[in-house]
Order: C-alpha cells, then structure tokens, then sequence
C-alpha cells in the first residue's frame, strides 16, 4: 500500500481545486461536478494526488491551531510568494501565530477557509518542491509514527518536527507529527489522507494491522456503501483505505 491523495472538503470543488493547481503547479486528472483532482509530482513515477469532494457547508474558519493542513515553499523568496497566493485567492488569517512571539512563517486561508502556511527558509525543506510539509497533529508523534510509516511506506528523516517521515526517493513533503495543541474532538477533519492498497494487499490484514497500531475503523453508515473503508489513526485523525485498482 502508500500514501495516494491528500482529500480536501469543498463547497466549490472546481473552485477550490484550481486554486490549490495553480498553488502547486499540479496536472490536472478530473474536472467533474463532484471532484477535481490534480497532482503533484514527487519524484520520477511518484506523486501525491490533491482531491477535492463536495461537501453541503464548509466548516467555519478557524481560530486557533489547525490539526493537518499545508505548509508551502517560501524561503527567501517568502514575500513574494505570499503575494502571489494573495492573488490567486488567499487572504490573510490569524490562528494565534502571533500570540507572545511572531513566527516566521506566514498564515494564509484557501478561498474556503483553509489554513495553510507559507514558510521561512528551512535546510529540511530543501527538496520538498512546492509543499513544504504536510504537518499532522499527533497526541503521541513517537506512537503515532509507527502507523504512518507501515501505511505509507514513507520513512523517517531528520526534520523540525518529533518525528518525520519522507517518500523513500527521498523527495517531496515531509508528513509532520507535531504535539497537538488540543486533543481532536467528534468533528472530521477537513483534510485528510488516502491510502490505497496494492494488488494482493488483503482488507482485513490491512484492518487488522490497523488496529495493532493503535488505529481504529469507523463505521458511517448514515454515508451509505463506500469503496474505501475509514479509519482514525491513534490521535483520532481521519483517513481512509482505498481499494486496489483493477487490473
């Protein structure tokens, strides 16, 4: 199995999915009434997929520590990429950054609402490409590791974060398990990850496997028949497990 789509909630998929395309200079893969999808290449033959799927209502914009979202390349040209995302959309937002001490990082919201960053120069962002980091609030990132790396197929490296784990070409964005600020409530998160199982991957292995590190299923059947199975990781983050693809 490894780690395939970063999921976006939306109001406005195709809104919201050229917005985030045109961020990260993605491909274009569907342009559909219900999801927009683009990719960003990793390394030769690697790529995550950016999704974006309907939703009724975003939810609100928020105020405080945001559990998973993006932090992009900015380094030493940080001003002028803020600039750029500003006009493509962005704006403006304040989650507590500036609370006792400024960061040097800056934080802006997606036409939806969506907190993201745009960072300083860092020696760990080096050969990440457009997305810096994908950071993941963890109740425990020593334990949490354990599950994103045997899901992935991702693998630990040096980084600002406890623990960070990299595509093993070496390249593209870290996923960031950074002490959560709050533990996560009943809500969804409004992004999350996929996961996609290889030809001869078994489900319930998978399920099971899950569950040894400290993963759990989640059932909603008020979602009706999916495809894919959901899951929360020991912090509570949502993501799913999506079937082999045919043939």
């Amino acid at each position: 199995m490894y780690l395939e789509n970063l999921v976006f909630d939306a109001v406005d998929p195709q809104r919201l999915g050229r917005f985030w395309e045109a961020v990260v200079g993605g491909e274009r893969l569907t342009d559909e009434p219900e999801g927009f999808e683009t990719r960003l290449a990793i390394a030769a033959g690697a790529a995550l997929d950016l999704c974006f799927q309907r939703v009724a209502t975003a939810p609100p914009e928020q105020a405080g520590p945001v559990r998973f979202h993006l932090d992009l390349q900015g380094g030493a040209h940080q001003a002028e990429v803020v600039e750029r995302l500003v006009g493509l959309g962005a704006h403006h937002v304040d989650i507590g950054q500036h609370e006792g001490v400024g960061v040097p990082w800056v934080v802006l919201a997606d036409p939806e609402g969506n907190a993201f960053c745009v960072m300083e120069e860092r020696a760990a962002y080096a050969v990440s490409g457009p997305v810096a980091a994908l950071p993941l609030a963890s109740a425990a990132p020593d334990r949490d590791v354990v599950l994103w790396s045997w899901l992935s197929g991702w693998r630990e490296v040096p980084g600002p974060a406890p623990r960070c784990l990299r595509h093993p070409s070496g390249s593209g964005p870290l996923l960031e398990l950074l002490p959560e600020a709050v533990p996560k409530g009943a809500a969804k998160n409004g992004l999350h990850l996929d996961v996609r199982l290889e030809a001869g991957d078994d489900p319930d292995l998978v399920a099971a496997g899950i569950a040894e590190r400290g993963g759990r299923e989640v059932h909603r059947p008020q979602w009706g028949d999916l495809l894919w199975r959901l899951y929360e990781d020991p912090s509570g983050n949502d993501f799913c497990v999506l079937p082999a693809r045919a043939g």
